[in-house]
This record gives C-alpha cells, structure tokens and sequence, in this order.
C-alpha cells in the first residue's frame, strides 16, 4: 500500500490518459477528469459514438464501432495509458496493448447486462477499481475499491433560507430533493413519488416532491442546501453521488439499502437506510419532523476529491510501474 507523494515518478513527468467512457454527461466523471488534470496529467476523453437519451442504452453497433476508433487514437496519441470508465469499454481498451489499462467499474456495469463482459475484461487490465466492497467480492478478481470523489469546496453547507429564495422554494414548507431523470427505471422515480405523497398525508405542512436534473453541476450544491432530506429509492447503484454530495452539504438522505450506501451512512444522524416502504417512509417522516441537518460532511471528508485523486495516481504509477522502473505490488484495496 503507497501512496504518490512529493518524490513520486508521477511528480516529475506529464502522464497522458485515454479516458473511454460510453456516457461522456457524466459529472462525477468529469470532475475527476479536471482533477487529474489540475494535477499534472495530460487527459482526452474518447467516447462511444452516437448519443441516448437517459434511460436508453448504446447499440452493440455503436461498440463495434468503437474499437478502430480506440486503437486509432492510441497509435497517433502518444499515450501513456488508457483509462477505460464503465466496463461495456473495457474491450476496447484492451484490444490494444501499446499502453497498460486501467479499468473503472461504476456498478450497473457489474451486475446489469454488462456483467459478464466486465468480469471477462477485468483480470487483463493491469489496474481494475470498484466503488463498493460488494462489487469486489461480486468481481472475484483483484481489485481496488474507490468510489468517485467530491469537491468539497462546491459542496458545503448553506443557510437553507437562501438557498431557497435562490431557486425559488417556499420557504415554509418541506422539499424532498430526488436529483435523477424520472426516465431512468433504476432511480425508480414512481416509488419515491409515492413514499413522498404518503409523508404529505402524515404531516402538518406540505411536502413537495422537488425532481431536480439537467440542472448545470454548480448549482445542484443550491438544491441540496434548500431541501429538507434526499431520497434514493434506487434499485441498485455503486456509490451514489447524489449521496455523498448531499453528506458533503449536511443534507439528511434517506435511502435503499444500495451499493455502498449503508456504509456512507452508519455515521450520519439524522438519516435512513431502509429495505422497504414502510422503513423509508417512517424514515423520511422523521427526518422532515425532526427538521434539522445531518453531521455528514464530516464523513464527506473521507471520499473527498483530492483524497480520491491521490489513490488513482498511486494506481497509476502501479500500472506505469514497468515504464516508470518501480516496484509492483499486488492490487489491493489502497
């Protein structure tokens, strides 16, 4: 275990990283993408053709497509390694061997339809990262476990009156923020619709159901600061960002028992996780009653960016560690 300090190899040369990834939207993503950049690397992104809507899922066409593109690029790129985001890429990557790959699993690439092809790739990539220690035991191949980081100096707390009057909220009365695309069946949105309209029925002032996406990512800090609780009634995730950026603004969340959301959130008061409806909305109607913020962003420290960027460059170098003349060790959980 090591970690890239001030006499690391990565400190004295530009890495230049392919990133591929079938969803180039993704903020999470991209913010990690800047962060390796305000770091010293040199970064491209390479995406999968053609565009989807939310909800949609790429061809195996647009795939196909895809691998010509990926070995094209590193031939004439001059890279030092290919960063393959989402596992349905990982093939790609790999179909070329110039530069040594590391592969980053998000969770539905792992247990959706995608699995196997991600179980297939992951063992033939120098580095692979998971967001979960489920998905590392469901991977059954050596892995890294770090979840996406968060920009803790965009996200933090805010007095909630303000942020209320700036993106025009009632100010007296509740707002449950549900921050995903009602389109995606996995964010199950008519079951969180229905857990807040159960809350209205039960409480003495009005609960509005707040769906906030598409909204530009420095804004989204306004919303959590503005609502009363989030709620993930999700189906299955990796490590939810929408979670951790809601700990980071000390925003109580309640949730299903998802991905590593149970582990974000054994620290956090007041919060839920739940397993059934009854448990999310006991849960959520005790958050709003008792009407206060949560301690979260003090455990939002523990995945913050910079932390999180400090593990991926150490993965690098191990990737790089035949190029870079260093030693090798087996992966692990940094």
């Amino acid at each position: 275990m090591w970690f890239s300090g001030p006499d690391s190899p990565l400190r004295s040369m530009t890495v230049t990283v392919l990133a591929l990834t079938t969803y180039d939207e993704s903020p999470f993503m991209n913010q990690q993408l800047a962060a390796l950049e305000a770091r010293g690397m040199s970064v491209r992104t390479l995406t999968v053709s053609g565009h989807v809507s939310a909800g949609e899922s790429r061809s195996a066409t647009d795939y196909l497509r895809f691998f010509p593109q990926v070995r094209r690029e590193v031939r004439r790129g001059d890279y030092d390694l290919v960063h393959a985001h989402y596992g349905l890429t990982a093939p790609m990557a790999l179909a070329q061997r110039e530069v040594p790959v590391v592969l980053t699993l998000w969770g539905t690439d792992l247990e959706g339809p995608g699995g196997p092809v991600s179980k297939l790739c992951a063992p033939r990539c120098e580095e692979v990262i998971v967001m979960t220690e489920d998905m590392r035991q469901s991977l059954g191949s050596d892995c890294t476990v770090l979840p996406f980081g968060i920009d803790l100096d965009l996200f933090e707390p805010q007095p909630t009156a303000e942020a209320r009057e700036r993106v025009g909220w009632a100010r007296d009365e509740h707002h449950v923020l549900f921050p995903y695309p009602p389109e995606r069946e996995v964010k199950n949105h008519s079951r969180a619709k229905r857990i807040v309209g159960t809350v209205d029925d039960r409480l003495g002032r009005p609960v509005n159901f707040q769906v906030v996406h598409g909204v530009d990512h420095e804004t989204v800090p306004a919303y959590m600061n503005a609502a009363d609780a989030l709620l993930l009634t999700s189906d299955r995730e990796g490590s939810p960002t929408s979670v951790k950026e809601a700990l980071a603004c000390n925003l109580p969340v309640v949730a299903t028992d998802v991905g590593d959301v149970r582990e974000r959130l054994s620290r956090v008061e007041p919060s839920t996780v739940a397993t059934s409806d009854a448990e999310l909305v006991r849960g959520l109607k005790e958050v709003l009653a008792r009407g206060e913020r949560s301690n979260g962003r003090d455990v939002a420290r523990e995945v913050s960016q910079q932390r999180v960027i400090d593990r991926l460059l150490s993965l690098y170098e191990r990737a790089l560690g035949d190029e870079l003349d260093i030693e090798r060790t087996p992966n692990s959980t940094v």
